[in-house]
């Protein structure tokens, strides 16, 4: 069991992610925004965060940036519903600039869930 992240301004997808993600026996925390995220992280914890890329106030990249730099062995899973060819450039620059995995959405329930549990695994 893990204690999981999830920072989305969309408030049904962190219900669904937290729910099938519980459902694995993980322990879900939620933020709907980047400095609310950094903010549960720092005096909560987390094993993993998921995150998506475009977000009000903060938007992700920065804050994958500002994760990585306070918790280096962090898990992070980007997420992006940006469409066409700038989905694939958010995604990108996620990766390149600390997250583990990076997930187009939509995402099923399956895909999810099997990465989290890879990137739990992977010490």
């Amino acid at each position: 069991m893990a204690r999981i992240l999830v920072v989305d301004d969309e408030p049904d997808l962190r219900r669904l992610v937290r729910e099938w993600l519980t459902d694995a026996a993980h322990i879900v925390v939620e933020a709907a925004n980047g400095d609310e995220g950094l903010r549960v992280l720092q005096t909560e914890g987390a094993d993993l965060v998921i995150i998506d890329l475009v977000m009000p106030d903060k938007e992700g990249i920065e804050t994958i940036r500002e994760m990585r730099q306070a918790f280096p062995a962090l898990k992070i899973i980007a997420i992006s519903g940006k469409g066409g060819e700038k989905q694939g450039k958010y995604l990108g620059a996620a990766e390149a600039l600390g997250a583990d995995v990076a997930l187009a959405k939509p995402f099923s329930r399956d895909e999810m869930v099997a990465v989290v549990e890879r990137l739990l695994s992977q010490d």
